[in-house]
């Protein structure tokens, strides 16, 4: 049973959103502040976390902040749903941006977030389950198995959803991949109407090669297309 961590301060939805997860079979603990959610992040494992933006005493950017700066925490690689303000897209851009796997306005439908959270733990299954061999693509490696991404010699820590955004590419080198088809292989649902996701995992991959020595046009944008990775050299 995958064990999830709800961190909001609205205490009605929290009720229900627990009570229809559970029933979908996941286990479920809520905190209704930001400095309690961190406290649990930080010391207990979790499959997913579901946090919202707007919290007391830690507002959900700084959790998430916090969490992945602590390499040694077991939230340090945690696949994170933010919750956001309907139609607030900066929120879920920053979100995104900061290392979240996902994002749903709220109020959000609780048949929506299992969907989301079913996606992601796939994603995660998958890599973890699979045997193939590791991905190559000039000085890009992909190790499936261990979520491990290298620029040459240099490792490059990936959130989950960015390791499944750039798998998706390496395993079509050369080739345009359209937003629609990364998103439904990637993140495991369909494109939505403004959804920007990709686009800035795509960013967010870029910044990070980069900093290890590779060219930002190493992942090249097709306008109207999709997005196509060449093969860099190191």
């Amino acid at each position: 049973m995958s064990h999830i961590l709800l961190v909001d301060d609205d205490t009605e939805l929290t009720e229900l959103l627990k009570e229809f997860l559970e029933g979908e079979g996941f286990h479920v603990t809520v905190a209704n502040d930001g400095g309690r959610g961190l406290e649990l992040a930080r010391s207990q494992p979790f499959d997913a976390l579901v946090l919202d933006v707007m919290l007391p005493v830690h507002n959900g950017f700084d959790v998430l902040r916090k969490l992945r700066e602590d390499s040694a925490s077991p939230g340090h690689s945690l696949p994170v749903v933010m919750l956001t303000a309907k139609g607030d897209t900066v929120d879920r851009i920053v979100g995104l941006e900061m290392g979240a796997d996902d994002y749903l306005p709220k109020p959000c439908n609780p048949r929506e977030l299992a969907a989301r959270l079913r996606a992601i733990l796939r994603r995660g299954r998958t890599e973890v389950d699979s045997s193939e061999d590791n991905l190559t693509s000039g000085a890009l490696r992909l190790l499936p198995r261990e979520y491990q991404c290298y620029w040459g010699d240099q490792s490059v820590n990936l959130t989950g959803a960015e390791f499944s955004v750039l798998k998706v590419l390496v395993e079509n080198t050369g080739e345009v991949v359209s937003k629609e088809v990364l998103t439904e292989q990637a993140l495991g649902r369909k494109l939505m109407p403004y959804d920007r996701s990709i686009d800035v995992h795509v960013s967010n991959i870029r910044k990070k090669l980069a900093e290890q020595g590779a060219s930002r046009e190493l992942i090249i944008n097709i306008r109207g297309a999709g997005y196509m990775l060449t093969r860099g050299q190191a």
